[in-house]
């Protein structure tokens, strides 16, 4: 097949969406990809991009088209600047791409805004578009973003409805997404559960002195990924705290990864005097994940308390799966219930500090074998519900149009 995906980020920025273009590569189909200028997480363009200086390029045999876009920046009207900026510069990249395609795959961790793109594309191509739901929206906007205003959700929430409506079919990264998206007057024929998967690079490794080395030492909680406020990671802090005073000081609190929220939970470490207790290791390549994982004794995923949340299965819980670990979850609904129907680690409710701090307690208590064995359990299911090579075989037969 000859493909073409529409996502406003791909790399060099880090996305499942570049694994996803790298797998069906692999197996022989011909994959173009329109996306914008990188910008995500720092709001910045990386080095070697600018405005002015767009231009196509090629990856690992893949082309790209980039469309220009407004940079993230910080504060939420640079962020309706930058979603705005790829609706409007990336239709007019839609509507140069030339060539024959049999299909469109829409990639949309948020905004819902990279529809329109994909329908123009759709439209002039004349091929139909596959959309890849991460986020549910309008709701996103309330829950990540604070916005309450009824006509601003109004105006998305009909977007959103002739989005799906011109979509061959919807995919959903969450058996809980179905419910609320069949509500926005989608056919439910169209939809079609399709988990994230993660790189072949997660895997099961043995610790080395290079991530090792670079971790503290004591028992060490890992969160790997965004820094920001969805996360709910004053959370993480606030157990740390708990756990301090409770005088598990062998307890270390890792984080890896970069993003909006980074400045104000070093300050708040500063002003708990956490410093002995909790590392920021700032970012690192996706490949790098494995060793540091490797070197951790648990990883943690967490997430604020929100409708939206609870349908949500964070992607990295996948990549910590993959990797044989023991998780801790602070989150509610389908994460947690991954976690716990793993037998994999231990969840706890959404914010709810006392509980993350007893879980890790727990964790951090129990027998080395018992950690272990959770370590296999949590392998076992990815390699049951999430395998790569497995769900790239179902999303090739779904573009094919025999699912």
């Amino acid at each position: 097949m000859r493909i073409l995906v529409i996502s406003q980020y791909f790399w060099p920025e880090n996305f499942k969406i570049n694994d996803i273009c790298l797998g069906l590569k692999e197996r022989g189909h011909h994959i173009e990809v329109l996306t914008a200028i990188p910008n995500y997480p720092t709001g910045r363009f990386f080095e070697g991009y600018s405005f002015l200086g767009t231009k196509d390029e090629v990856w690992n045999d893949i082309k790209i088209h980039r469309s220009k876009i407004f940079s993230r920046g910080n504060g939420g009207i640079r962020l309706m600047i930058n979603y705005f900026s790829f609706v409007f510069f990336g239709s007019l990249k839609a509507k140069s791409i030339e060539g024959k395609f049999d299909c469109i795959f829409v990639y949309m961790p948020s905004p819902i805004t990279v529809g329109i793109p994909a329908m123009i594309a759709s439209k002039k191509l004349k091929i139909p578009y596959y959309f890849w739901v991460q986020d549910l929206w309008p709701e996103s906007l309330t829950a990540a973003g604070g916005i309450n205003n009824k006509y601003i959700l109004g105006f998305f929430h009909k977007i959103t409805q002739i989005i799906y409506k011109n979509a061959e079919k919807v995919l959903v990264q969450s058996q809980g997404f179905k419910n609320y998206i069949i509500n926005q007057k989608t056919d439910p024929d169209k939809i079609i559960f399709y988990p994230n998967s993660t790189e072949s690079f997660y895997r099961p490794v043995a610790p080395t002195p290079e991530f090792t080395d670079k971790m503290p030492s004591g028992f060490c909680i890992t969160f790997a990924g965004n820094l920001g406020e969805a996360q709910s990671l004053l959370t993480v802090l606030k157990a740390a705290i708990i756990v301090k005073e409770r005088g598990f000081s062998d307890i270390k609190w890792v984080f890896l990864g970069d993003g909006r929220q980074r400045h104000q939970l070093e300050q708040f470490v500063n002003d708990n005097h956490l410093g002995d207790a909790v590392n920021f290791l700032g970012a690192h390549p996706s490949a790098d994940m494995p060793g540091f994982f490797a070197a951790s004794d648990v990883l943690i995923s967490s997430l604020k308390k929100d409708k939206i949340f609870s349908l949500t299965i964070p992607s990295k819980i996948q990549s910590y799966l993959a990797c044989g670990k023991p998780v801790l979850a602070s989150l509610d609904g389908e994460g947690a219930s991954i976690v716990e129907k793993a037998n994999a680690g231990y969840a706890s409710s959404a914010e709810n500090a006392a509980e993350l701090a007893e879980n890790a307690i727990k964790i951090y208590s129990i027998s080395e074998s018992d950690r272990k064995e959770m370590g296999k359990n949590a392998l076992a299911y990815y390699k049951k519900e999430f395998e790569r090579e497995m769900l790239l075989d179902k999303l090739i037969l779904i573009l094919e149009g025999t699912v």
